[in-house]
């Protein structure tokens, strides 16, 4: 996020990061890049950090996204953010609105670029009956046991694991258990995949009035029972046990043994693969919008491919605010500005220019 919008003139970026390695990196990819060394975890150290700033960007784990929200509309600043928080963020709307500020959360790959597909879909459907996204990132080489590697937070990795699943089902919320109804998913030129249920729809769910929708997650097939017993054994657990005298969280030890095997070496390819289908009435016909995605890790920047899906939809979410283009004041979802086709064109255009593409088709469905 920080090197894209680094390479405009206009702005001057700095980077907070209470990791100096983390800073280093940041400056190393794009000299522009200042970096700030500070404890995220503080709020008060957000705020202040914000009220030096025109625009804030977010990146942070789901465990701090929330405060870092808040604390951001307290200095009264626009915030573009990818956190994966857990809480509500559309609980502090109206406080957004009070502060006069325009804050876009969700905003990186899914939920974010997924969000604006899905909006951009039903708005071009009346009605839109029924809407289905799939998602994943994964490493391009398959390697054992795991044939998975993670792209980010690893906290956010297994929360996607343990978070009751929630889609709509003709017209109302219903709750499914994280990593059920594995269904096979063929995806063009990669093969044969497996989809389950993770809680990616969380906005949708409550902005879109459609009354079927559900996100699942992509991962090659395996991976969903693998985690199940995972979680049945406790490993997930957040609770403290005692092991030889010593208190130990299961979640911690096994965060600890595992991601050294799911951290991506340098140079290690990755691919992100997303997939939204929309069925409803266009113009007199029952139709099928699809939006797809098929992206790879970039040679060329060095980057891998969940870093660049997730980072440039922000980016450029950032770009709409500091232009003034959004400026609406209140905690909104990508989905809100997928209703607007020339925003939306905007967006698409500038991820096609960085070499993330969208393609859409549309097919017409008997009866």
């Amino acid at each position: 996020m920080a090197d894209d919008l680094a390479r405009e003139a206009d702005f001057e970026v700095s980077v907070a990061d209470v990791r100096e390695d983390a800073l280093a990196r940041a400056h190393a990819r794009n000299p522009r890049v200042r970096g700030v060394r500070a404890d995220l975890a503080d709020v008060a150290t957000v705020r202040r950090l914000a009220a030096d700033a025109d625009l804030v960007c977010g990146a942070l784990s789901s465990a701090l996204g929330f405060g870092a929200l808040r604390a951001v509309i307290e200095a009264g600043k626009p915030y573009a953010d990818i956190s994966f928080m857990p809480e509500d963020a559309w609980s502090l709307d109206a406080f957004a609105k009070e502060r006069g500020v325009a804050c876009i959360v969700d905003a990186g790959v899914a939920p974010g670029l997924s969000n604006l597909l899905a909006g951009r879909a039903v708005a071009r459907l009346a009605p839109c009956e029924r809407l289905r996204i799939l998602v994943g990132g994964l490493p391009r080489v398959r390697s054992k046991p795991f044939e998975y590697k993670a792209g980010f937070a690893p906290s956010d990795v297994i929360e996607e694991y343990t978070r009751p699943s929630r889609v709509v089902e003709h017209g109302r919320v219903v709750v499914h258990e994280a990593l059920s109804e594995v269904e096979p998913v063929e995806i063009a030129g990669l093969g044969t995949l497996e989809a389950f249920h993770t809680d990616g729809l969380r906005s949708l769910a409550v902005t879109l009035d459609v009354p079927n929708m559900v996100e699942k997650t992509l991962r090659y097939p395996g991976h969903a029972e693998q985690m199940r017993a995972f979680r049945e054994a406790g490993l997930f657990s957040k609770e403290e046990i005692v092991v030889g005298g010593t208190r130990v969280v299961p979640l911690a030890v096994t965060s600890a043994m595992l991601f050294p095997q799911w951290t991506y070496a340098e140079g290690e390819e990755d691919l992100t693969a997303m997939r939204i289908e929309a069925t409803g009435v266009r113009a007199g016909r029952r139709v099928r919008l699809v939006y797809e995605l098929f992206d790879v890790y970039s040679r060329t920047e060095r980057a891998t491919s969940m870093s660049r899906t997730t980072a440039l939809p922000c980016a450029l979410f950032a770009r709409l605010l500091a232009s003034g283009a959004w400026q609406k004041p209140g905690v909104v979802a990508p989905e809100v500005l997928g209703a607007d086709e020339a925003l939306t064109n905007q967006l698409l255009a500038g991820l096609a220019q960085r070499g993330v593409v969208v393609r859409d088709s549309e097919v017409e469905l008997e009866g």
